[in-house]
C-alpha cells in the first residue's frame, strides 16, 4: 500500500502538471517533491511521470493510478466525515466553488444557503471560491474542491450533477451602442454588430445564436459589463446581474423572444461522495431554495 502523503503529493503534482507548479499549494520545494515522487515510484513499482526538458507527462500507468489514488482520497475525506458525524463532531473544512457574480441571484440564494449551514455547523471552516466552469469542474474532480454550484455546458465524467434552477440571460447593448435609440431593430442587424463573450462560451455556440462577430473575450462577468457599458459590444449577462444599470438607463435588452436563454445551474459532486454529510446538507439546502426556479 502507497504511502497516503506521497499519493496526496502524486494528485497535486498531476493537477498542477509539473513540480514547480505543485510548490506553492504544498509548501515544498520542487527537490522535495522530486524526492517524494521517486519515493512513491519505488512503492508502486513504476514510473509515474515524464519530466524534463520534454516537459512534464503522466505516464499510461501513472494515469490509471491517478484515477484510483484521486478514488482512495475522497473515500477516506468521506470516512472522516462520516465518523465525526457518528461521533456527534461536525467539524473539519468544506471547500466550495461558485461561477461569479452570483451573489445578486435570488434564485440561487447561496447566501442565505451558507448562513443555515454555517449555523447547523458552526465547527466546518468554510472556502469560498470563484472559478469558471471548467475550473470548478476540474478542482471537484480533483478533490482540490468538495462540491461546486454553476452552469456547466460540457459535464464531465466521474462527476455527479444535480439540478438546481434556470437562470436567465438576455443579449444587452448600453447607452452608448448605436442600437439602443433605435426603437425597431432586427435580427439580422443585431447580430452585425461585435459581441463580448465569455472565455468559456464557445464560438460555436455564439453561432448557433447567429453571432458571427465575436471580437472581444473575458474571464468573468464584471469584465463582460465593462466591455457593454463601453458601446463598442454587445453581450449576454444574468437578468439579476444587470438590472440595476437597466433601471438607470444605461443598459437595453435586444430582441428578447430572439436572443434570450436559458442556462441549467447544477451543483457538481464526486461520484461516490454525495453521501458525505457535509455534501448532502449543502445540496438539500441548495435544492430547497431552489426549487421554485427548476
Amino acid at each position: 500500500m502507497p504511502d497516503l502523503k506521497l499519493l496526496r503529493i502524486y494528485v497535486s503534482v498531476a493537477r498542477h502538471q509539473g513540480f514547480s507548479r505543485a510548490q506553492q499549494e504544498l509548501n515544498l520545494t520542487t527537490s522535495a517533491i522530486s524526492t517524494y515522487m521517486s519515493q512513491l515510484e519505488t512503492q508502486v513499482g513504476f514510473t509515474l511521470c515524464q519530466r524534463g526538458r520534454g516537459g512534464f507527462k503522466l505516464t499510461e500507468k501513472g494515469e490509471m493510478l491517478l484515477g484510483e489514488a484521486q478514488r482512495l482520497l475522497a473515500d477516506i475525506e468521506g470516512f472522516k466525515a462520516y465518523t465525526a458525524l457518528l461521533k456527534g463532531d461536525m467539524a473539519g473544512t468544506l471547500k466550495m466553488g461558485v461561477l461569479d457574480s452570483t451573489v445578486t441571484d435570488k434564485g440561487l440564494a447561496l447566501p442565505t444557503v451558507i448562513g443555515e449551514f454555517c449555523k447547523r455547523y458552526p465547527s466546518v471552516h468554510l472556502s469560498l471560491f470563484v472559478k469558471s466552469p471548467y475550473e470548478l469542474q476540474d478542482a471537484v474532480l480533483s478533490n482540490e474542491l468538495d462540491l461546486a454550484v454553476g452552469f456547466f455546458p460540457a459535464r464531465a465524467n466521474g462527476l455527479m450533477y444535480y439540478p438546481l434552477y434556470r437562470e436567465q440571460l438576455w443579449l444587452y447593448c448600453s447607452d452608448q451602442h448605436p442600437l439602443f435609440a433605435q426603437k425597431r431593430v432586427s435580427e439580422s442587424a443585431v447580430t452585425e454588430y461585435s459581441t463580448v463573450r465569455h472565455r468559456y462560451w464557445s464560438q460555436t455556440e455564439l453561432g448557433r445564436l447567429g453571432f458571427n462577430r465575436s471580437v472581444a473575450t473575458v474571464e468573468s462577468m464584471e469584465a463582460q459589463l465593462i466591455l457593454i457599458l463601453s458601446g463598442a459590444y454587445t453581450g449576454y449577462l444574468p437578468e439579476h446581474y444587470a438590472q440595476p444599470w437597466v433601471d438607470q438607463g444605461r443598459l437595453k435588452v435586444l430582441l428578447p423572444s430572439a436572443f434570450g436563454y436559458q442556462s441549467q445551474f447544477s451543483l457538481a459532486v464526486r461520484r461516490g461522495r454525495s453521501r458525505e454529510p457535509h455534501l448532502q446538507t449543502i445540496r438539500e439546502l441548495l435544492q430547497s431554495k431552489s426549487s421554485r426556479r427548476k
